[in-house]
């Protein structure tokens, strides 16, 4: 995507292949079953219509998605369309050279349908695992995101940092079938990201997962304003979000199914960060019009959508539905009506106001 258009949205799903047993049977879902359940979860993204599955990478028993690049390659294999996406590969810790290696690979199995969304992640296992130091947390990203950029923009690279081994007119190879390769810049909220993918010039990916989305505002025209100063046209970047939700026939069954998974994993999550205990008012305040939630049947969750495109201006929405607790099936049947109910609203619409 380099061409930006008030008038349209991009759709789609983003996952961590979370892999947590149901809060009320307590029965598991294995990592290997999770990761198979994503492959099939991006044919049905296709068929339905939508733009872009997008998985993130995370180093914990809860969640099943370590290598994301490998589970969208199988997706590639069998779909034709649908753009593939990590959601967030986390930089810091990995090796871009890598990185850039296994995308440019992906790219060749999808015929040009891969794209990177660089971050730090939320969680910080992956630091210790691969032998990195948190001292170094902002340092290590700067660099890497560096060399990355530079891998993508020319064959041959060199380069020197301190926390990876200097590059001297070294050639990367495959390269990527899309020129360039489209690197996102993934952010939790900070003006310090927002500001780093204006100044670079690259698609910014807002994770929107509490409070009001309409609160995101300043960080997008700020993200704007650095493209601006730093030379790039605004009206060229992509914008995207992520949010949390489920979706089904009725508000009260989408309601009902999703709040027990929810509350589970927000109130493990919160044990560890400290967080007060997760409540079906806070839950059902979260899916309110103008919270982070989209939660409903799919006239509810596209006026939400509609919502957020007026307030952002964004291009591209990812629905995050997932919860393994959720039976598969009716996970899937949320994929399925994001794109053949809410998706042909939204799009409507938005012809409609342009």
């Amino acid at each position: 995507m380099t061409e930006t258009s008030n008038a349209t949205i991009e759709l789609g799903i983003s996952t961590f292949l979370e892999a947590t047993p149901n809060p009320v049977n307590g029965k598991p879902v294995s990592h290997a079953e999770r990761i198979r359940q994503g492959v099939e979860e991006i044919v049905v993204a296709e068929q339905a219509g939508l733009d872009v599955y997008a998985i993130g990478e995370h180093h914990r028993p809860d969640y099943s998605a370590s290598a994301p690049a490998v589970i969208l390659a199988a997706g590639a294999a069998r779909t034709k369309r649908i753009r593939l996406s990590s959601a967030v590969t986390v930089l810091s810790s990995d090796d871009p050279v890598r990185v850039y290696q296994q995308f440019a690979t992906l790219d060749a199995i999808s015929n040009g349908r891969a794209e990177i969304m660089a971050g730090r992640g939320s969680f910080i296992e992956s630091f210790p695992l691969f032998g990195y130091s948190l001292d170094d947390y902002d340092e290590l990203y700067e660099e890497k995101l560096e060399l990355l950029l530079k891998i993508r923009e020319s064959e041959k690279v060199t380069w020197s940092g301190n926390h990876r081994p200097s590059i001297d007119n070294r050639g990367v190879y495959p390269r990527a079938e899309q020129e360039p390769l489209p690197v996102w810049i993934a952010s939790g909220g900070t003006p310090e990201s927002v500001v780093r993918a204006g100044m670079l010039g690259l698609p910014l990916a807002l994770a929107i997962i509490g409070g009001m989305p309409e609160q995101f505002a300043p960080l997008v025209r700020l993200y704007k304003e650095a493209a601006a100063r730093a030379g790039h046209d605004p009206a060229k970047l992509p914008i995207s979000t992520h949010s949390h939700g489920f979706i089904a026939d009725t508000m009260d069954v989408a309601a009902d199914t999703f709040y027990p998974p929810t509350q589970a994993i927000m109130n493990h999550i919160g044990r560890e960060r400290g967080w007060g205990h997760y409540t079906r008012a806070a839950y059902d305040s979260a899916r309110s019009l103008r919270g982070a939630l989209y939660v409903g049947d799919p006239e509810y969750v596209a006026e939400k959508i509609l919502l957020l495109h007026k307030n952002l201006g964004v291009n591209r929405f990812f629905l995050h539905v997932d919860v393994s607790a959720v039976p598969h099936k009716e996970l899937l049947y949320a994929i399925e009506l994001l794109g053949t109910k809410v998706a042909p609203i939204v799009r409507r619409e938005l012809a409609r106001r342009s």
